[in-house]
């Protein structure tokens, strides 16, 4: 009998871990009863209760398995490494908000069996605030525009991997991984489904703009050269003009010596334009150096406290 994986990373998610596993328990008895499951929920340090319902549900049900962080890894590197533990033919990894459909389980599943590897959920629709919705379309054209590696639109990582793709996120060694740019970059060939994403059934978010833009940073420098380039050239226009202006100056005022004065205003505002590029690109080059610095440490995922029915001997991947 094949073993379906799902994954579901979960913070302060009180209201919605026991819906959400009941719900995925019943479509599977109902649509997929022909497979085994286990359903893993990998909690980044809760400070409400959600642990603790957690522990219920796995007490009732040994297919329920839990991972509890030491603190808080992150959006990324928590859900990233909970797949990583699976032990399934293959893993679905969603949301505990309900935002991902729990309907989208079995579709996910055909595809599967019809020879696909790995089978994407992209939202095509939302019923998230509007401006939001507008700044990530304006986001995606514009790195799929500036990256040498596909960028998948609209993908947030709600999908269906097999064994063998799982594998190979265990071997690789990055520990910032951002995991829709791995599926474009090493996944096998793909299908696309598009779906509706929900509104947050109960609870709130815990995404805000600081956690969107780190996101928008981590793939804009794991998969673009665009920023070092575009400082590269616009630092060569800006040098360019800086000499053809000043030569004018120089020759005007050589010209009109006593008619010509130079003036304070101008001085100022190239100080203004120059001081502005530059500290707009010396951030750029920030952010490229804190991705690398990241990554060159080499420290883990995450850090576990505690693992709930999982085989005796603990068996760790990834």
């Amino acid at each position: 009998m094949k073993k379906i994986s799902i994954t579901i990373p979960c913070f302060n998610e009180e209201e919605n871990v026991k819906p959400i596993c009941h719900e995925v328990k019943k479509i599977m008895a109902a649509e997929l009863s022909q497979y085994d499951y286990e359903i893993l929920f990998i909690d980044n340090d809760s400070n409400d209760r959600t642990r603790e319902y957690i522990r219920e549900l796995c007490n009732e049900d040994g297919r329920v398995k839990a991972i509890f962080n030491a603190k808080n890894f992150g959006q990324f590197n928590s859900p990233y490494y909970g797949m990583c533990q699976t032990t399934g033919d293959c893993t679905i990894g969603m949301c505990c908000d309900f935002q991902d459909p729990i309907e989208m389980i079995p579709k996910f599943v055909k595809e599967w069996e019809n020879g696909y590897k790995i089978v994407c959920g992209i939202k095509t629709t939302s019923k998230e605030n509007k401006i939001m919705r507008f700044l990530r379309t304006c986001y995606y054209r514009v790195i799929k525009k500036l990256s040498e590696v596909e960028q998948i639109e609209h993908f947030t990582g709600f999908g269906l991997y097999d064994r063998s793709f799982i594998e190979v996120l265990r071997n690789l060694k990055d520990s910032t991984p951002f995991m829709r740019g791995i599926v474009a970059e090493l996944g096998y060939k793909r299908k696309d489904i598009p779906y509706e994403q929900q509104r947050r059934r109960a609870g709130k978010t815990h995404n805000n703009w600081f956690t969107l833009y780190d996101a928008a940073m981590l793939s804009f420098t794991s998969y673009t050269k665009a920023g070092l380039r575009l400082a590269t050239i616009l630092g060569f226009i800006m040098a360019a003009l800086s000499i053809v202006v000043a030569v004018i100056y120089l020759v005007l005022k050589l010209l009109y010596w006593n008619s010509f004065p130079v003036g304070i205003a101008p001085i100022l505002l190239a100080v203004l334009i120059l001081g502005s590029v530059q500290l707009f690109f010396i951030g750029f080059l920030g952010e490229y150096v804190l991705s690398i610095n990241k990554r060159m440490m080499g420290r883990p995922l995450v850090i576990e406290e505690e693992r709930l029915n999982f085989d005796e001997d603990g068996e760790r991947n990834g």
